[in-house]
């Protein structure tokens, strides 16, 4: 039975108000405390802004009184066009009226508070981008969906199941406050070693920052120059290793590719004095334990997201001791080095952010339960708001979803290099100015590295903008391809061609020469449908193609590193 047609009634008085009804009532007395809080702002605000502000407010109350007029004097049905907002897809959010009122009154609300920021006198573009991003952080959680009594859904099934959804709700919610961190998945639905990360390989070295990988070739001859890959130090390596069909770690040994992972240690307290060198340390480190390894000169290095910015510092430092031709070439996940248009982890690097972040480290490590927490709010709709409607509001089941699973597994980050890093590089921008960061007392300058690269950015990538990443194209003095990837942060990178997803763009610029910006890039670029994994590929083996038989130290444990244990290893396991 629809929500708003299911009453009760009592033997004296008046009947209770039906849920819709409550609902019109309930989210009335938002909006009139919304518009008082917007006029007491108003008042507060001096000359002409006050003006502006009285204005904004007026309009919001016209519009308001529109949307009034044409709920109770409503236009012949006519067939609607599909619901974008996924938040709404319901059907009962447009065919009972007074939850079809709270939607558009919500919408009307979300619009006017959204471009009275975008109208604001007197402020640097800066803070507008800090006003916004909180405008929008507010907007989603006061979504009427995000509420029992303004939610149709909710209580409709309040009614089909006599409540009992609140109830597990409720249990899912006290065991996320629990372990201090919101679940997205099932957590009995994977297991490293059983559907994830199952790659087969050894862990053939172990340092106190990180072990190294070496995975089992699955073709008789491979390529002559290996492949290092250095995940982002803040998350799980099996990012690149998930599901086997979506593994890019399997699919590279699939080519004929001598595959090496770094798998980092989750920072505890012993790590407290890891610095910005250690890592570029471990990552030269890594790259000579390989060549020493397999008789070789030079590797192939993969830098994802964070570990990218890093091996950009290591390519740097390399060029300085005259050492860059260990590495053949160097490819780029989603990496930044240029952090003047980093997008909106940006807003975290105030002094009072800092400050907090301080606060949260008193062992000399941050919680990753923070960190991923900072990367929620990023997408607070999807991956806070969407959640606690289905989890704690709906008390569904959790869905079995191994991007979700790797998502919520958390990594501590040493507290003094974090600090670093959001000061010297997302607040300071300090790496492309030549000299201004040094690795072990070895100033850096990305102008001097050549090494050719592959750059790859996400056209919807929120963590690293796709105008971010491109600028590293400004600072290397080597070849670069760039290719921009459809999708975001993860879904861009992890595209396996089997899955037929998304596409990707090149731009094959008349002579070779590159392209001035990212616009010039997209006007000139070519779309290919599906993953851009072959195209890197075919550009690697650019780099040479020559092959060896698969023996000897070319099978993990056969060479002069013996095995220590099979992959994942000891390190991704650890909390």
């Amino acid at each position: 039975m629809p929500v708003a047609d299911r009453t009760s009634s009592t033997n004296g008085g008046d009947a209770p108000k039906s849920p819709a009804a409550a609902a019109v009532e309930q989210w009335t007395a938002l909006m009139t405390q919304a518009q008082s809080a917007m006029v007491e702002a108003g008042n507060a605000l001096p000359g002409v802004a006050q003006r502006q502000a009285a204005r904004q407010v007026a309009d919001f109350w016209r519009d308001q009184l529109g949307l009034w007029e044409r709920f109770m004097t409503p236009a012949p049905a006519t067939e609607r066009p599909p619901e974008k907002d996924k938040r709404f897809a319901d059907e009962a959010w447009r065919s009972n009226p007074a939850f079809d009122w709270i939607r558009q009154s919500y919408a009307l609300l979300s619009d006017h508070l959204l471009r009275g920021v975008d109208a604001l006198d007197g402020v640097d573009e800066a803070q507008r981008a800090q006003l916004r991003f909180a405008a929008r952080g507010f907007v989603d959680a006061m979504s009427p969906s995000n509420f029992p009594f303004t939610n149709p859904q909710v209580m409709q099934e309040v009614l089909e199941t006599n409540g009992q959804n609140l109830v597990k709700g409720m249990q899912n919610l006290v065991v996320d406050l629990g372990k201090g961190q919101l679940t997205h998945t099932d957590a009995t639905a994977f297991e490293l070693g059983r559907n994830l990360a199952v790659t087969p390989g050894q862990v053939v070295k172990r340092t106190p920052l990180y072990e190294l990988i070496h995975y089992a070739p699955t073709t008789e001859r491979v390529l002559a120059t290996p492949l290092v890959i250095f995940p982002p130090w803040i998350n799980r390596f099996y990012i690149l290793d998930l599901t086997p069909e979506k593994s890019f770690i399997r699919w590279a040994v699939a080519q004929g590719v001598s595959v090496f992972m770094v798998s980092w240690k989750s920072a505890d307290a012993s790590m407290a004095d890891v610095t910005w060198d250690d890592y570029v340390s471990a990552q030269i480190d890594a790259i000579d334990t390989v060549r020493d390894l397999l008789g070789v000169p030079d590797v192939h290095a993969i830098g994802y997201c964070v570990a990218g910015t890093t091996l950009a510092a290591t390519l740097a430092y390399l060029s300085a001791h005259g050492e860059a031709a260990k590495v053949r070439s160097a490819t780029f996940f989603t990496a930044q080095v240029d952090f003047s248009d980093a997008g909106e982890l940006k807003h975290f690097v105030t002094d009072e952010q800092l400050g907090l972040i301080r606060s949260l480290s008193p062992d000399g490590f941050l919680d990753g339960r923070y960190m991923a927490a900072t990367f929620n709010l990023l997408r607070g709709r999807d991956l806070i708001w969407n959640y606690v409607t289905n989890n704690y509001l709906l008390g569904k089941d959790y869905p079995a979803f191994d991007l979700l699973h790797w998502n919520g597994d958390v990594t501590n980050l040493p507290s003094g290099w974090h600090q670093s890093y959001l000061t010297d590089l997302y607040r300071d921008n300090l790496l492309v100015e030549p000299g201004r960061m040094s690795v072990n007392g070895t100033p850096l300058d990305l102008t001097r590295v050549e090494t050719p690269a592959y750059v790859q950015a996400g056209r919807e990538d929120h963590i690293a903008p796709a105008e971010s990443v491109w600028a590293l194209t400004r600072h290397f003095r080597g070849p670069v391809r760039f290719v921009l990837a459809g999708s975001g942060h993860i879904a861009g990178v992890v595209n396996p061609p089997a899955a037929k997803k998304y596409q990707y763009w090149t731009a094959d610029t008349e002579g070779g020469a590159p392209c001035e910006t990212l616009v010039d890039f997209v006007a000139a670029a070519k779309e290919t449908k599906g993953s851009w994994w072959p195209d890197w590929s075919e550009w690697l083996r650019g780099h040479g193609d020559g092959t060896v038989e698969a023996t000897g130290a070319r099978v993990p444990g056969e060479g002069a590193l013996p095995a220590i244990e099979p992959a994942p290893g000891r390190y991704v396991r650890q909390r």
